[in-house]
């Protein structure tokens, strides 16, 4: 593969938030892009206005033909038209990580896996290198609030990339910083046990290259088979990490920290987005931005600007009778944090939760856990299993997760929730799943503020 000499690339799921950030990279050099994804969505419609060519039929007949590259995303199935009629016809057929690691082989790269938190700290890294002048080119798994895109490029020849643990494809990058966040079970229908799951993240940490450095959440199991020649450990508060904040403050929904190690300390940092979880994820962020040199001044300036990412504790609505958040959170661990950090940051509140749970595989394998992340609502709505790639499986459904739960539960269809909302006060609400559920975001949003509350 020479991305050099690539005139025409065409995409199978070109609406992936990872694949698109791929397809806008090849777009930014001048190279003719166009693919294929099942539904058009917010996403795919700003490519298409940013020069890109998106069908929406699996068409072999509306496919390009002349691409030099076509690459596709392991959510395709195996059976989809095009991809086969582009494997049976001697095009090169790559994966998004075979690209990513062309792209990365001659970069200074800094990586962030884990099943949860990744997509945060690898936009908060992209960011506090920008804003602070510093540079790099992002390849990210959200949309940058700040930047309102998901890919963007720079002179520096640094790249900061989300690591992406299904099918394994992280494991095909050699970073020079590796951050880990988690290694909860998730994936299931890959790695088959956790332990196997374990195995591959201790596997990406063996990648980095030599004098690399691996900054790895304090207290993930099996730590001492992580691999790096140098270790650095961060937590939220545990001073037993290298990296760690201190004098936590709530204020506004967002916090007020100190963020301390052996040999220094930045003081009075502001974060304006809620969660817990993210003050934790900014001490990541920061300890990366200080390890290449970056001040203390422009480090807390960045991180005040930091506007988050869409779908990561999103503030749609946030006034004094109606808080409204929308979240991308799909593992039972990241549900966990979405609910406790917005109880902490909105008590009193009457807490409610939609939440889609997000393939069968996934519903099968850990819907006591969802139960339990669940549970810590008020009242909790589920939509139908959004299948992706999957066929059903008979028994797997939704209800596997509502049996389970210990407080006031319904299963609804996105036009019962709506009729739900209608007729009841929400004061403290939550949307999250990685399925189709974001496009209640605005209908909701246009519901609330619109509302006569009682």
């Amino acid at each position: 593969m020479d991305l050099n000499n690539i005139q025409n690339v065409y995409f199978i799921g070109i609406g992936g938030i990872g694949m698109s950030a791929i397809a806008r990279f090849f777009n930014e050099k001048g190279v003719q892009v166009s693919g294929y994804d099942r539904t058009s969505t917010a996403l795919t419609r700003q490519l298409e206005a940013e020069g890109m060519k998106i069908h929406y039929t699996d068409d072999i007949g509306a496919a390009d033909k002349q691409a030099n590259l076509v690459v596709y995303t392991p959510a395709i199935p195996a059976a989809h038209n095009e991809l086969q009629w582009f494997r049976n016809n001697g095009y090169e057929v790559v994966k998004r990580s075979d690209v990513l690691q062309e792209i990365t082989r001659a970069l200074f790269a800094i990586t962030v896996a884990g099943t949860h938190g990744k997509t945060t700290v690898s936009t908060m890294i992209a960011h506090l290198l920008t804003d602070s002048g510093y540079g790099c080119n992002a390849f990210l798994g959200g949309i940058s609030v700040n930047y309102n895109k998901n890919f963007w490029s720079s002179n520096k020849a640094v790249a900061v990339i989300e690591a992406d643990e299904y099918d394994r494809s992280f494991l095909k990058l050699n970073p020079d910083i590796a951050v880990l966040t988690a290694m909860d079970a998730d994936h299931l229908d890959i790695y088959g046990t956790p332990a196997a799951m374990e195995d591959a993240f201790i596997e990406y940490t063996h990648n980095i290259k030599p004098n690399g450095t691996l900054l790895a959440r304090f207290g993930l199991h099996r730590n001492n088979e992580l691999n790096a020649a140098n270790k650095l450990l961060y937590s939220l508060q545990n001073d037993a990490a290298n990296a760690y904040a201190a004098n936590i403050r709530m204020i506004n929904g967002g916090y007020e920290f100190d963020v301390l190690q052996q040999d220094w300390m930045i003081d009075n940092v502001s974060l304006h987005i809620g969660g817990m979880h993210n003050v934790e994820n900014a001490v990541a962020a920061i300890t990366v931005a200080q390890l290449l040199g970056i001040s203390a001044d422009k480090i807390k300036t960045a991180m005040a600007g930091f506007k988050g990412i869409k779908r990561r504790f999103e503030y749609v609505v946030k006034n004094e009778r109606q808080v409204y958040i929308d979240n991308y959170a799909h593992p039972p661990e990241e549900l966990r944090a979405l609910i406790n950090s917005a109880k902490a940051l909105f008590p009193g509140k009457k807490c409610t939760v939609i939440f889609q749970p997000h393939l069968f595989t996934r519903t099968r394998d850990l819907a006591a856990g969802f139960a339990d992340s669940l549970s810590l609502a008020d009242e909790v709505i589920l939509l139908p299993i959004y299948p992706a790639r999957e066929l059903p499986i008979a028994g797997v459904s939704s209800g596997m997760i509502a049996d389970k739960i210990k407080v006031p539960v319904k299963i609804l269809s996105k036009e019962a929730v709506m009729e739900y909302l209608g007729e009841h006060d929400t004061p403290l609400l939550i949307t999250a799943g990685a399925g189709d559920i974001d496009q209640l975001k605005e209908p909701v949003a246009q519901l609330l503020k619109n509302k006569n509350y009682k």
